[in-house]
């Protein structure tokens, strides 16, 4: 739980620090602040279902390129879920009609 809480205060620092570097307005910095939490969450979730699943089926990557971190499908699983949802919402909300 530490991880999450830490991955939610960094990342919501970071989004906050960059939207203010490129001058975002207050809805802007709101807006980026609660997308890169959601899609932290979105990341957790698809981390842990990707999990669910290959347990379901009895299969686990468990490479020794990465020792102790169960392979190199166990560092993108989050990114599998997170990249297009963050990519979606960032074509949608900033470059959508009236995006600024």
């Amino acid at each position: 739980w530490e991880g999450l809480w830490g991955g939610l205060l960094l990342v919501a620092l970071l989004a906050l620090l960059f939207a203010l570097w490129r001058g975002a307005d207050a809805v802007g910095v709101l807006t980026l602040v609660l997308l890169a939490m959601f899609t932290v969450m979105v990341s957790v979730l698809g981390d842990l279902f990707e999990s669910v699943l290959k347990r379901s089926r009895g299969v686990k990557d468990s490479g020794a390129l990465l020792p102790g971190h169960g392979g190199i499908l166990d560092r993108i699983d989050s990114l599998v879920a997170a990249a297009p949802v963050f990519t979606l919402a960032v074509l949608t909300l900033f470059n959508g009609p009236g995006a600024a």
